[in-house]
């Protein structure tokens, strides 16, 4: 049934119409549009407005929309809300009234608003976990939801805020008593008389004080309580709106307690340079991985939306074990990256996928860029040395080598839930070099590995060759390095990794950090240790940080004991997930070669989804796999002449003499062109003629 305006409502007996009567109450509510998915668009949503609670329900027909009574003090904003609200009492006595559910519940108190600066009709409201982007039919609806939200008090224009809540220290308030006294020593007073009352004033001051530091604590309390509510979208018990209240009955929050993710969106708006993720209600974990751009949503555009799996998918065959040592026993010494091996040894991930896995944990770097902006620049540093230790965890129980991309192979990945965009491109081959660039919220990171590989009989060791930056938008820099990696056990024994050596995290400004992650020995019960400090650009000790790089981390100020009681949390691994494999992959890892709806169109012909050999490994299919792998290994090995006859990586350029390489910044345009005329088909049949000509 399509909605429709009317210019006017019944009046009442006095003479006063409904919407008159309703432009009293001390209550809002009326229809927005919500911004769903690319797949949805904009949907109806009905809102309501109370106490510094602002909840929305699904509207399933129109004729349905029952959620008030005419008793109800409430006042509508739009002339389609009291349209439907005139059809829903002129019905109410032919039809029985429907109860909806509430989808949606936002706390005001933790919350910040802006206006669209390019539509008219369209706002955005900014909690801890979501952005909810809604648009009116008109202005002047626009002007009175926004009248409306500034009017509860707690919320605030996002351009008031420093990137978190603050607010004067009692310890901080100070009283004077000087012009006091010169005027009571004016009126003639002795000097006893004026010191007995300076210290009348400072007693009354200081039960003044204690009284606002109580207030100030038990206002920081409920403000770190809506934080965590807002953050675990946990029912909200005593949040005002009672079981009977406008009909929203039952209120069944166990959706926000499974932490749901569907609604999600893109940035505030095109002219917004920061971007927001948007937590809803209403589906399982699902994500958007082929967002067009981080601008503001094209409605005109189709977007599928799906769910995330949380598992690879069933073997199609059953595994053959192979022997390592029969394929290796030749190679004691040598690059491990110009070794051949079979398809067994290799979990369904590149080398460039397994680059995005270091980003699982971004939000650190979202709460660095917070803390920075907010002038916390030693908070900055310590959650960049977490983030820094963070892409070990995933590191933890594997045991498959990820597949060496072919020279010019590329992975892409957009995950608007984590408010980042990761591309990367295997830009040498020898040596095998692979260049990264990640965007997220206020910072960039970007770089380049080579990663030199030898086998020692025993085990295996991987040494890191390149240099990571991490840029903020206020122009802050960290860069480091990643540590030695070994793999002990080979031949005999439990198979396990270790990461060993010293990590300098340099920056640019007051603060670096030096990290010592110490090798794991024979006998050691207590290993993955990481510990060190940060310092200012005197060589002052900030805080101490220690931890493991599998499980967490921690900082204390500097002096004090290693001891978590009184340390404060930084970092916290994940647990594993439930679905194991021989492979261990991480929850996050699981996703990062899935083809989900749509998104093989739009991907250039190099991606790694596309590589054959790792999609039939993935798919429990070996004995392709295997097939795939030597095929495409002949074609690997020509790499290194088509490189020395003058190839160029098509989304980064080398710097110099320097053998680093810098993101051109165009990759995203082209794919929003689908121009991918000059990306070769690098999976692709292979004959002798094209060997010949490379």
């Amino acid at each position: 049934m399509p909605l429709t305006r009317s210019k006017s409502l019944p009046a009442t007996e006095n003479g006063e119409s409904d919407r008159e009567k309703l432009q009293s109450g001390r209550s809002v509510a009326g229809i927005l549009y919500k911004w769903t998915n690319y797949g949805k668009g904009w949907r109806s949503r009905w809102f309501l407005l109370r106490d510094g609670i602002l909840s929305y329900s699904k509207i399933r027909r129109p004729e349905n929309v029952n959620m008030l009574s005419p008793s109800d003090d409430v006042r509508l904003i739009g002339d389609i809300s009291t349209d439907r609200l005139s059809r829903m009492k002129s019905c109410s006595g032919r039809s029985r009234r429907k109860h909806h559910k509430t989808i949606g519940i936002v706390h005001l108190k933790v919350s910040s608003y802006r206006e669209s600066k390019s539509d008219h009709r369209k706002f955005y409201i900014f909690t801890a976990t979501k952005t909810l982007h809604l648009r009116t039919d008109s202005r002047s609806d626009r002007a009175a939801w926004l009248q409306a939200l500034a009017s509860t008090g707690g919320i605030v224009p996002l351009q008031s805020l420093s990137g978190d809540f603050s607010f004067v220290s009692p310890k901080d308030l100070s009283i004077s008593t000087d012009r006091l006294k010169r005027r009571l020593l004016e009126e003639g007073m002795n000097e006893s008389l004026v010191k007995e009352c300076e210290q009348i004033v400072d007693s009354e001051f200081s039960e003044v004080q204690e009284q606002i530091k109580l207030l100030h604590e038990e206002r920081t309390k409920l403000l770190d309580a809506l934080r965590q509510l807002e953050m675990a979208n946990l029912e909200a018990e005593a949040s005002g709106i009672h079981d009977n209240a406008y009909q929203l009955t039952n209120h069944n929050y166990s959706s926000l307690r499974r932490g749901k993710y569907s609604e999600c969106s893109t940035s505030a708006s095109s002219d917004d340079k920061q971007e927001f993720e948007d937590i809803s209600e209403e589906d399982e974990a699902s994500f958007h991985d082929t967002k067009e751009s981080f601008g503001e949503p094209d409605v005109g555009s189709v977007h599928t939306h799906f769910k995330r799996r949380t598992k690879l998918p069933d073997p199609a065959e059953k595994e053959r074990g192979v022997s390592l040592w029969s394929m290796i026993k030749d190679n004691v010494g040598k690059d491990l990256t110009r070794v051949c091996l079979p398809v067994y040894f290799n979990e369904p991930i590149s080398s460039l996928q397994k680059c995005f896995e270091d980003m699982e944990y971004s939000h650190l770097l979202d709460q660095a860029y917070a803390f920075g902006k907010s002038g916390n620049s030693l908070l900055r540093a310590l959650n960049v040395a977490a983030f820094a230790v963070s892409g070990y965890a995933s590191t933890e129980g594997r045991h498959c080598k990820p597949f060496n991309p072919l020279l010019g192979e590329t992975y892409e990945a957009d995950f608007p839930d984590k408010g980042i965009r990761f591309f990367s491109e295997k830009v040498s081959h020898h040596p095998t070099v692979i260049a990264c660039h990640c965007e997220g919220k206020g910072w960039k990171f970007w770089g380049d590995t080579n990663l030199r590989s030898k086998f020692w009989g025993r085990s295996i060791q991987l040494e890191p060759v390149g240099i990571l930056t991490l840029e903020f938008d206020d122009g802050e820099i960290f860069q480091w390095s990643k540590v030695t990696t070994t793999i002990y056990n080979i031949l005999l024994g439990k198979l396990y990794c270790d990461h060993h050596g010293t990590m300098q995290i340099r920056g640019n400004r007051q603060y670096s950090c030096m990290l010592k992650f110490k090798e794991q020995s024979i006998l050691d019960r207590n290993p993955h240790q990481v510990n060190g400090f940060v310092e200012d650009v005197t060589g002052k000790k900030a805080a101490t940080v220690f931890g493991k790089w599998n499980d967490s981390l921690y900082y204390l100020a500097p002096g004090e004991g290693l001891n978590k009681e009184g340390a404060s949390l930084l970092w916290k691994a994940r647990k594993p997930q439930p679905n194991i494999t021989r492979y261990n992959l991480t929850s996050f890892a699981i996703t990062l070669n899935e083809l989900t709806p749509g998104l093989e169109e739009k991907l250039p012909p190099t991606d790694s989804r596309l590589r054959p050999d790792q999609r039939h490994l993935e798919n429990g299919e070996y004995e392709k796999a295997n097939e795939e792998k030597q095929r495409l290994e002949r074609r690997q090995r020509m790499s290194r002449q088509i490189q020395e006859s003058g190839w160029r990586p098509r989304w980064f350029e080398p710097q110099g003499e320097s053998q680093s390489y810098k993101y051109t910044g165009d990759y995203w345009e082209a794919r929003d062109k689908r121009s991918w005329d000059d990306c070769p088909n690098i999976f692709g049949e292979f004959t002798e003629e094209m060997a010949d000509c490379a």
